[in-house]
C-alpha cells in the first residue's frame, strides 16, 4: 500500500515553493512557475507513480487560487486552503525563528501532518463564471482604449490611409458590442442568485459605482474566503499601506503595497473619483484629506480604501451604503 504523500506550498506571485515529504523522507525544496504549466508540473511530480497527495496552501485569495482550482481538479490529489493566520500561529509555536520561501513551505507542510485536514471547497461556478465574465470585459475594455488613442493619433495626421481610419472605427464598434454582450450575461448571472443579486444591489446603492464597477467589484470579492477580515481585504487589493525606509535617518512617505488584486483596485479606482464628485460625505472625506496635505492621488487612494471597509461592512450586514457611516461631516 502506497503511503501518502503530504505537500506545503508557499505562494507568491511568480512562484511556488513546495515542501514534500515521502515515505517520511523529506527533500530538497521543489520549485515551480505560479502558471498554468507551471500546476501542470507540480501535480505530475506529486502524483507520479500512482501516489496520491495531501496538499496544503495559505488563502493568498489573488496568488493561490488557481492553483487550488488545479489541485481540486487533479485526481489522487485533496487539497487544503489554510487560513494564513492559523498557520502564522502555529509557526510560531513551532518556535520558527526566521521566515524564508522554503522555510514557509516546511512550516505549512507540518501543519498539513500535524493540524486536521480540511478539504477545500471550491467556489460556486457561477462565481467563477462571473470573474471570468468580468476579466474579459476588462481585457476588451483595455483594447477598447488602446484603439480609441489609435484612432485619436489618426486624428492628429492627414498622412493615414483612410482605410485604417475606417478599420480601427470599426474594431472599436466591434469591441463595445462584445463588452456591452458581456455585460448583459454578467447581469443576467447575478439576477439569477438572491446572493449576487442583493450583494450587486448594495455595491451597486453608492454613488459611483455604476453597472460595469459593480459587476467587476463583485466579481472579484465574491471569490474571497469568507472568513477574510476587512484588513485582510485591504491587503489582497494592495491598498494596504506601506513604509520605504531610505538610509538610516530619511524615512519616505508610506505607499500604499501595490501587491495584491490589481483587477479589484483598479475596479475600485474610478467608482473612488465619481463618488468624489457625487457623494457628499466621500466629498467631505476626501477634502479634509486635502486639508490635512495629502496630494489628490493620495487623497483618492485612502477613499479607495475606505469604501473597501464600507462595502465589507454593506456585505456583511446586507444593507445598502450610508454616507454617515462612511464619514461624518463636521469631524
Amino acid at each position: 500500500m502506497k503511503k501518502r504523500i503530504w505537500v506545503g506550498v508557499d505562494v507568491g506571485s511568480r512562484e511556488l515553493v513546495v515542501a514534500v515529504e515521502r515515505n517520511g523522507k523529506r527533500g530538497e525544496a521543489l520549485s515551480f512557475e505560479n502558471t498554468a504549466e507551471g500546476h501542470r508540473k507540480l501535480i505530475h511530480s506529486i502524483t507520479k507513480r500512482g501516489a496520491s497527495a495531501r496538499v496544503v496552501l495559505e488563502a493568498t485569495g489573488v496568488y493561490g487560487l488557481d492553483l487550488a482550482l488545479a489541485l481540486e481538479r487533479a485526481s489522487r490529489v485533496e487539497v487544503m486552503v489554510a487560513n494564513p493566520r492559523a498557520i502564522s500561529h502555529f509557526g510560531r509555536a513551532s518556535l520558527q525563528r526566521s521566515k524564508t520561501d522554503v522555510l514557509d513551505a516546511e512550516v505549512i507542510l507540518e501543519f498539513a501532518k500535524r493540524m486536521p485536514f480540511e478539504p477545500w471547497v471550491a467556489p460556486a461556478r457561477e462565481i467563477l463564471d462571473l470573474r471570468a465574465i468580468s476579466r474579459r470585459m476588462e481585457a476588451l475594455s483595455k483594447t477598447a482604449t488602446q484603439e480609441k488613442n489609435r484612432l485619436h493619433a489618426s486624428d492628429q495626421t492627414a498622412e493615414l490611409s483612410e482605410v485604417v481610419r475606417a478599420d480601427i472605427t470599426s474594431s472599436i464598434e466591434q469591441l463595445e458590442s462584445r463588452i456591452a454582450q458581456l455585460r448583459d450575461q454578467a447581469l443576467q448571472l447575478i439576477a439569477s442568485h438572491t446572493y449576487l443579486r442583493d450583494a450587486f444591489g448594495h455595491l451597486t446603492s453608492v454613488k459611483g459605482i455604476a453597472e460595469v464597477a459593480g459587476i467587476q467589484i463583485l466579481a472579484e470579492l465574491a471569490i474571497l474566503p469568507k472568513d477574510m477580515s476587512v484588513r485582510q481585504w485591504v491587503a489582497h487589493a494592495g491598498l494596504d499601506p506601506r513604509q520605504h525606509p531610505s538610509g538610516t535617518s530619511v524615512h519616505k512617505p508610506a505607499r500604499i503595497s501595490r501587491t495584491g488584486n490589481a483587477h479589484l483596485r483598479r475596479a475600485l479606482f474610478m467608482p473612488a473619483l465619481v463618488a468624489v464628485q457625487h457623494e457628499p460625505h466621500v466629498t467631505a472625506f476626501y477634502e479634509k484629506l486635502l486639508s490635512r496635505g495629502k496630494t489628490k492621488m493620495q487623497a483618492n487612494v485612502a477613499v479607495m480604501r475606505k469604501l473597501l471597509h464600507a462595502i465589507y461592512g454593506m456585505l456583511t450586514h446586507d444593507q445598502d451604503f450610508k454616507g454617515e457611516k462612511f464619514y461624518v461631516m463636521g469631524s
